[in-house]
C-alpha cells in the first residue's frame, strides 16, 4: 500500500469489537449462555471506584481490570486495587479466549511508563501490586528490561509496597531474557497457563504449554525466594482428569500458588462457553489442588489471577514461613 493512503487511513477505534479484534471479525458467532446466579456481580459503583479511575486516567495508565473485562472491577477499584497494563493496550497474540485488542501495536515501548506507574502505586497506597502486560512478540527481549524497570521504579517511590508481575511468556526471546526480570526480583512471579494442554491450539494457539510450564520453573531455579504463580480457567471444554494433570505438572514445576476461576466469553466472536462449573465443583478442585502441596490456592468462579492478590500474598507468605518452621 503506498505511503500516502497508509497514512491516510483512520486509526483503529478499540471500542469497536472488530477494529478490536479483526482477526476474529469473519468468525460465526457463539452463542453466549445466561450467566448463573452465582457468576452476577454488581456494575461498579462508589467514590472509591471513581477516584482509582481518576488516577488511572491522570497517569495515563492502562489496566487489564478494563481491557479484558474483568467481573470483578467494581469490587476491587472501589478498595484501590487495580491491575496496571504495561507495553500499550495491543497485543501481538490473538488467544481465543481473550479480550485485549490485538494486531501489531501502534507505538514502541514508553520509557516513561515505569514512572508513572510507580507514581500511581505511591499514590493509591498500595500495599501490593499486580504488573502484567500485553505481549509484545515485535520487541527483541519480549518487553523484559520494561518489566524491570518498572519494578525498580515502584521499588524507588513506593519500598513498602510488594509486587506481583504477571508476565508474557517470552516464548520468541532468547532464554537469558527471563534473567533480566528475575534479577530485579520480584515478589511473586506469575504466568497463566491459562488451560489444559489439549484445548492450547484452539485456545492459546501462540503458546506452548511446556515452554509456559518450564519458564515457571526456571524462575524458581533462578531465584528460589520468588514465589511462583499460575492459572486456568474452566468452562472451556475440558474435563476434571485434564485440570488435575495440569495440577500435577505445576507442582513438578514448584510452582506454589495456584488460582483457578471460570471462562466468561467476552463477546461472540471469541471462543464459547462450554458450561458453568458449579461452586461445589470448584470446591472440589480446591480440595484437591491443597491436597498436591500448593502453598496457597484459590478457586472460585470469580477468582482471577490478581483477585484478591495482596490478601492472598500475605497468606502464601505465611504459609512459606509455617512449612520452614516444621522443617
Amino acid at each position: 500500500m503506498p505511503d500516502d493512503l497508509r497514512a491516510a487511513r483512520p486509526p483503529r477505534d478499540l471500542k469497536i469489537p472488530a477494529q478490536r479484534h479483526p482477526e476474529k471479525a469473519r468468525r460465526p458467532d457463539q452463542a453466549q449462555p445466561k450467566k448463573p446466579s452465582w457468576i452476577r456481580v454488581k456494575a461498579p459503583v462508589g467514590q472509591g471506584y471513581k477516584q482509582t479511575a481518576k488516577i488511572m486516567r491522570d497517569h495515563k495508565l492502562t489496566t487489564v481490570c478494563e481491557e479484558a473485562g474483568c467481573p470483578n472491577v467494581g469490587e476491587c477499584w472501589s478498595q484501590g486495587h487495580a491491575t496496571m497494563m504495561i507495553m500499550g493496550e495491543v497485543c501481538t497474540r490473538a488467544c481465543t479466549f481473550c479480550n485485549i485488542a490485538t494486531g501489531k501495536p501502534p507505538e514502541p515501548l514508553d520509557a516513561f511508563e515505569p514512572g508513572r506507574v510507580a507514581d500511581a502505586v505511591q499514590k493509591l497506597g498500595l500495599n501490593h501490586v499486580v504488573i502484567t502486560s500485553v505481549d509484545r512478540d515485535d520487541v527483541s527481549d519480549g518487553g523484559a528490561e520494561h518489566f524491570a524497570q518498572t519494578i525498580r521504579a515502584i521499588r524507588h517511590r513506593a519500598p513498602g509496597t510488594t509486587i506481583e508481575i504477571l508476565t508474557p511468556d517470552f516464548l520468541r526471546c532468547d532464554p537469558s531474557v527471563l534473567e533480566v526480570v528475575v534479577a530485579a526480583k520480584p515478589d511473586v512471579f506469575n504466568h497463566n497457563l491459562e488451560t489444559v494442554p489439549g484445548l492450547y491450539p484452539e485456545v492459546r494457539p501462540g503458546a506452548r504449554y511446556f515452554h509456559s510450564l518450564r519458564l515457571l520453573q526456571r524462575v524458581k531455579e533462578l531465584d528460589p525466594s520468588i514465589f511462583t504463580k499460575s492459572g486456568i480457567m474452566v468452562g472451556l471444554g475440558e474435563d476434571r482428569q485434564a485440570v488435575l494433570q495440569v495440577m500435577d505438572d505445576m507442582r513438578a514445576a514448584d510452582i506454589d500458588f495456584l488460582t483457578i476461576g471460570q471462562y466468561l466469553q467476552p463477546t461472540p466472536k471469541h471462543h464459547r462457553v462450554d458450561r458453568f462449573v458449579t461452586p461445589e465443583e470448584f470446591a472440589g478442585y480446591e480440595k484437591s489442588a491443597w491436597g498436591k502441596g500448593f502453598l496457597m490456592v484459590s478457586a472460585t468462579p470469580l477468582t482471577r489471577s490478581s483477585y484478591h492478590a495482596g490478601d492472598d500474598f500475605q497468606r502464601l507468605r505465611a504459609a512459606r514461613e509455617a512449612a520452614l518452621a516444621k522443617a
